[in-house]
């Protein structure tokens, strides 16, 4: 598998509305510290959550990370005050099952199963589920596995069209990570650690965030049609 070469490496696979905002303000100061953003979700969770995922250039990440980023984008977000109403910051690593958003993602985790979603129709279809088998120019690679007898299994999907692409939980991946020593968490404890606390948004306060681990984003749905 092939590792990436640049630490300032350009995301494919961007945000769109507030979250796009919230990453064009944060994305500076995490690439100060050393880091690189993955993904910003903003949900309805606990009255309104913004979600920053980030990592170092070798996709690792610990709770320090998190505590040195959280600190370093809350003073700006208080500046452009993106978001319309109070909300609960976290600050995570992407997980085992993480989010691909740089080229470099799709070669390193080549060889594992692997969801794509894209804006538009791609092939007749916007969703695909099978082995990732890395990037070729601005495509990802992927071997289907929910190809129908008069689909092509093995296809290329344009970045620029990926709305959201995601590595399935398995057993390999699970062994995968700890052997890379990425996420620091036991096999039956896959989510992100993550640092999270109320932020103010005109003015208003949330209470107290509800527990340590982020919630882990809504899967993506297999395909029973042809889009």
């Amino acid at each position: 598998m092939n590792e990436p070469t640049s630490d300032q490496e350009e995301r494919l696979v961007v945000e769109s509305g507030v979250a796009a905002r919230v990453a064009a303000i944060i994305e500076p100061a995490i690439a100060d510290l050393g880091y690189r953003l993955v993904r910003v979700r903003v949900t309805g969770q606990n009255g309104c959550t913004v979600q920053i995922m980030a990592e170092r250039p070798d996709g690792s990440m610990n709770v320090e990370g998190c505590e040195e980023i959280s600190q370093a984008v809350s003073p700006a977000l208080d500046v452009d005050d993106p978001i319309q109403a109070a909300y609960h910051l976290e600050v995570s690593s992407p997980g085992i099952d993480r989010p691909l958003v740089r080229a470099s993602d799709f070669q390193r985790w080549a060889g594992h199963l692997t969801k794509i979603e894209t804006s538009e129709p791609v092939h007749g279809r916007k969703r695909f589920r099978g082995i990732l088998r890395g990037a070729e120019g601005e495509n990802a690679l992927l071997s289907r596995d929910d190809a129908k007898a008069e689909e092509e299994r093995d296809v290329a999907v344009p970045m620029r069209l990926i709305a959201e692409a995601r590595l399935v939980l398995t057993d390999a991946l699970v062994t995968e990570s700890l052997r890379r020593g990425k996420s620091g968490l036991p096999p039956e404890m896959p989510a992100a650690e993550d640092i999270a606390g109320p932020k103010k948004g005109r003015g208003k306060s949330l209470g107290p965030r509800p527990g340590k681990n982020a919630p882990a984003p809504a899967p993506l749905e297999d395909d029973t049609e042809e889009e």
